[in-house]
Protein backbone atom coordinates (compact mmCIF):
# COMPACT_ATOMS: atom_id res chain seq x y z
CA UNK A 1 0.00 0.00 0.00
CA UNK A 2 1.30 2.93 -1.18
CA UNK A 3 0.13 5.68 1.48
CA UNK A 4 3.21 6.33 3.79
CA UNK A 5 6.15 4.06 2.82
CA UNK A 6 6.39 7.70 0.84
CA UNK A 7 9.65 6.28 -1.13
CA UNK A 8 8.81 7.96 -4.70
CA UNK A 9 9.63 5.58 -7.19
CA UNK A 10 8.82 7.49 -9.96
CA UNK A 11 8.48 11.40 -10.47
CA UNK A 12 4.72 10.97 -10.59
CA UNK A 13 5.30 9.34 -7.28
CA UNK A 14 7.49 12.21 -6.22
CA UNK A 15 4.87 14.91 -7.43
CA UNK A 16 2.00 13.29 -6.01
CA UNK A 17 3.55 12.93 -2.54
CA UNK A 18 4.74 16.21 -2.73
CA UNK A 19 1.04 17.67 -4.42
CA UNK A 20 -0.61 15.74 -2.17
CA UNK A 21 1.26 17.28 1.16
CA UNK A 22 0.57 20.70 0.05
CA UNK A 23 -3.12 20.16 -0.33
CA UNK A 24 -3.83 18.27 3.27
CA UNK A 25 -1.50 20.89 4.96
CA UNK A 26 -3.00 24.11 2.75
CA UNK A 27 -0.19 25.71 0.95
CA UNK A 28 -2.40 24.82 -2.30
CA UNK A 29 -5.66 26.28 -1.06
CA UNK A 30 -8.96 24.50 -0.75
CA UNK A 31 -11.72 24.77 -3.72
CA UNK A 32 -8.21 26.34 -6.09
CA UNK A 33 -8.37 25.51 -9.57
CA UNK A 34 -5.10 23.42 -10.77
CA UNK A 35 -3.81 24.34 -13.78
CA UNK A 36 -1.45 21.31 -15.27
CA UNK A 37 0.71 24.02 -16.96
CA UNK A 38 1.37 26.43 -13.47
CA UNK A 39 1.71 22.71 -11.80
CA UNK A 40 4.00 21.61 -14.20
CA UNK A 41 6.70 24.66 -14.44
CA UNK A 42 6.43 24.92 -10.67
CA UNK A 43 7.80 21.02 -10.48
CA UNK A 44 9.68 20.89 -13.37
CA UNK A 45 7.81 17.99 -14.88
CA UNK A 46 6.00 17.35 -18.03
CA UNK A 47 2.15 17.70 -17.99
CA UNK A 48 1.51 14.04 -18.23
CA UNK A 49 3.46 13.71 -15.04
CA UNK A 50 1.10 16.42 -12.93
CA UNK A 51 -2.29 15.35 -15.05
CA UNK A 52 -1.46 11.67 -13.69
CA UNK A 53 -0.57 13.04 -10.12
CA UNK A 54 -4.10 15.05 -10.09
CA UNK A 55 -6.14 11.59 -11.21
CA UNK A 56 -4.26 9.86 -8.09
CA UNK A 57 -5.21 12.61 -5.96
CA UNK A 58 -8.99 12.34 -7.40
CA UNK A 59 -8.87 8.81 -6.43
CA UNK A 60 -7.90 9.80 -2.45
CA UNK A 61 -11.16 12.62 -2.63
CA UNK A 62 -8.75 15.57 -2.27
CA UNK A 63 -9.21 16.96 -5.91
CA UNK A 64 -12.88 16.73 -8.07
CA UNK A 65 -13.47 17.78 -11.68
CA UNK A 66 -16.16 19.33 -12.62
CA UNK A 67 -17.49 20.39 -16.51
CA UNK A 68 -16.32 23.73 -18.04
CA UNK A 69 -14.00 24.09 -14.61
CA UNK A 70 -11.50 21.40 -14.82
CA UNK A 71 -9.97 20.43 -11.65
CA UNK A 72 -10.47 21.58 -8.34
CA UNK A 73 -8.71 21.29 -4.71
CA UNK A 74 -12.27 20.27 -3.02
CA UNK A 75 -13.59 22.82 -0.82
CA UNK A 76 -13.74 22.50 3.16
CA UNK A 77 -17.82 22.81 3.86
CA UNK A 78 -20.06 21.81 7.17
CA UNK A 79 -21.51 19.99 4.98
CA UNK A 80 -18.98 17.38 3.19
CA UNK A 81 -17.51 17.45 7.27
CA UNK A 82 -20.90 16.26 8.15
CA UNK A 83 -20.88 13.68 5.44
CA UNK A 84 -17.26 12.41 5.79
CA UNK A 85 -17.21 12.23 9.72
CA UNK A 86 -20.41 9.75 9.24
CA UNK A 87 -18.06 7.59 7.72
CA UNK A 88 -15.08 7.86 9.59
CA UNK A 89 -17.47 7.48 13.17
CA UNK A 90 -18.71 4.01 11.67
CA UNK A 91 -15.46 2.81 10.05
CA UNK A 92 -12.87 4.00 12.61
CA UNK A 93 -15.52 2.54 15.18
CA UNK A 94 -15.40 -0.40 13.82
CA UNK A 95 -11.57 -0.77 13.75
CA UNK A 96 -11.36 0.10 17.39
CA UNK A 97 -13.11 -3.10 18.10
CA UNK A 98 -11.71 -5.04 15.69
CA UNK A 99 -8.31 -3.63 16.93
CA UNK A 100 -9.20 -4.72 20.60
CA UNK A 101 -9.78 -8.15 19.37
CA UNK A 102 -6.72 -8.45 16.87
CA UNK A 103 -3.76 -6.07 18.04
CA UNK A 104 -1.37 -8.01 19.82
CA UNK A 105 0.27 -6.86 23.19
CA UNK A 106 3.26 -5.72 21.57
CA UNK A 107 1.75 -3.03 19.32
CA UNK A 108 -0.92 -2.16 22.28
CA UNK A 109 2.54 -1.53 24.00
CA UNK A 110 3.72 0.49 21.71
CA UNK A 111 0.62 2.52 20.89
CA UNK A 112 0.76 3.29 24.59
CA UNK A 113 4.42 4.21 24.06
CA UNK A 114 2.86 6.51 21.10
CA UNK A 115 0.54 8.41 23.38
CA UNK A 116 3.07 8.82 26.33
CA UNK A 117 4.94 10.86 23.37
CA UNK A 118 1.92 13.03 22.61
CA UNK A 119 1.57 13.60 26.07
CA UNK A 120 4.86 15.46 26.45
CA UNK A 121 3.63 17.46 23.23
CA UNK A 122 0.34 18.22 24.67
CA UNK A 123 2.18 19.25 28.29
CA UNK A 124 4.98 21.46 25.90
CA UNK A 125 2.05 23.25 23.71
CA UNK A 126 -1.90 24.16 23.37
CA UNK A 127 -1.26 22.39 19.81
CA UNK A 128 -1.95 18.76 19.11
CA UNK A 129 -0.54 18.18 15.83
CA UNK A 130 -0.38 14.53 14.62
CA UNK A 131 2.09 12.99 11.39
CA UNK A 132 0.89 10.65 8.99
CA UNK A 133 1.25 7.46 9.24
CA UNK A 134 2.73 5.05 11.96
CA UNK A 135 2.88 8.26 14.20
CA UNK A 136 -0.79 9.06 14.02
CA UNK A 137 -2.70 7.27 16.68
CA UNK A 138 -5.65 6.56 14.48
CA UNK A 139 -3.54 5.03 11.75
CA UNK A 140 -2.03 2.74 14.11
CA UNK A 141 -5.71 1.74 15.42
CA UNK A 142 -7.40 0.96 11.79
CA UNK A 143 -3.60 -1.22 10.86
CA UNK A 144 -4.33 -2.83 14.34
CA UNK A 145 -7.81 -3.71 13.06
CA UNK A 146 -6.04 -6.54 10.80
CA UNK A 147 -8.94 -6.37 8.44
CA UNK A 148 -7.45 -5.69 4.74
CA UNK A 149 -10.87 -4.62 3.63
CA UNK A 150 -11.72 -1.95 6.08
CA UNK A 151 -7.69 -0.99 6.30
CA UNK A 152 -8.02 -0.08 2.39
CA UNK A 153 -11.35 1.84 2.69
CA UNK A 154 -9.84 3.97 5.82
CA UNK A 155 -6.68 4.56 4.07
CA UNK A 156 -6.81 4.50 0.31
CA UNK A 157 -10.11 5.60 0.29
CA UNK A 158 -10.43 8.85 2.97
CA UNK A 159 -7.80 9.00 5.06
CA UNK A 160 -6.25 12.37 3.28
CA UNK A 161 -9.22 14.25 3.13
CA UNK A 162 -10.08 13.52 7.44
CA UNK A 163 -6.37 14.78 7.81
CA UNK A 164 -6.69 17.76 5.48
CA UNK A 165 -9.71 18.33 8.00
CA UNK A 166 -7.85 18.11 10.84
CA UNK A 167 -4.95 19.73 9.92
CA UNK A 168 -6.63 22.81 8.22
CA UNK A 169 -8.70 23.17 11.11
CA UNK A 170 -7.42 20.82 14.00
CA UNK A 171 -7.40 20.69 17.90
CA UNK A 172 -6.39 24.08 19.38
CA UNK A 173 -7.48 25.02 22.99
CA UNK A 174 -9.56 22.93 25.51
CA UNK A 175 -10.00 20.19 22.93
CA UNK A 176 -6.22 19.00 23.07
CA UNK A 177 -6.50 18.12 26.87
CA UNK A 178 -10.26 16.46 26.27
CA UNK A 179 -8.69 14.63 22.99
CA UNK A 180 -5.71 13.28 24.02
CA UNK A 181 -8.08 11.91 27.15
CA UNK A 182 -9.84 10.50 25.16
CA UNK A 183 -6.98 8.66 23.26
CA UNK A 184 -6.29 7.33 26.73
CA UNK A 185 -9.54 5.97 27.47
CA UNK A 186 -9.41 4.08 23.97
CA UNK A 187 -6.13 2.51 24.33
CA UNK A 188 -7.30 1.36 27.29
CA UNK A 189 -10.31 -0.38 26.56
CA UNK A 190 -7.95 -1.87 23.32
CA UNK A 191 -6.08 -3.29 25.96
CA UNK A 192 -8.61 -4.78 28.01
CA UNK A 193 -9.62 -6.53 25.18
CA UNK A 194 -13.20 -5.09 25.65
CA UNK A 195 -14.34 -4.33 21.64
CA UNK A 196 -17.55 -2.89 22.28
CA UNK A 197 -16.26 0.26 24.67
CA UNK A 198 -13.66 0.49 22.05
CA UNK A 199 -15.89 0.90 19.43
CA UNK A 200 -18.42 3.10 21.47
CA UNK A 201 -15.26 5.15 22.85
CA UNK A 202 -13.91 5.71 19.28
CA UNK A 203 -17.32 6.91 17.46
CA UNK A 204 -17.97 9.36 20.61
CA UNK A 205 -14.52 10.44 20.23
CA UNK A 206 -14.69 11.30 16.65
CA UNK A 207 -18.44 12.83 16.93
CA UNK A 208 -16.63 15.10 19.43
CA UNK A 209 -13.60 16.02 16.96
CA UNK A 210 -16.44 16.37 14.21
CA UNK A 211 -18.60 19.48 16.13
CA UNK A 212 -14.93 21.28 17.03
CA UNK A 213 -14.25 21.18 13.46
CA UNK A 214 -17.33 22.06 12.55
CA UNK A 215 -17.88 24.90 14.70
CA UNK A 216 -14.58 26.37 13.49
CA UNK A 217 -15.53 25.77 10.03
CA UNK A 218 -18.22 27.36 10.40
CA UNK A 219 -16.49 30.63 11.98
CA UNK A 220 -14.20 30.69 9.43
CA UNK A 221 -16.61 30.97 6.60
Amino acid sequence: MEFFSEKAVTAADKTFFQLRKEIVEGEISSGSKLSETELSTKYSVSRAVIREAINRLESCHLVERKANVGARVVALTPEGLVELYQIREALEGMAARQAAKNMTDEEIADLTGLLNAHFQEVKSGDSYYQEAGDVDFHYRIILGSKNKHLIGMLTDGIYHLVRMYRVQLGMAGPRVTTAFDEHQHIVKAIANRDEELAELLMRRHIMYSKNNIEQKLVNKL
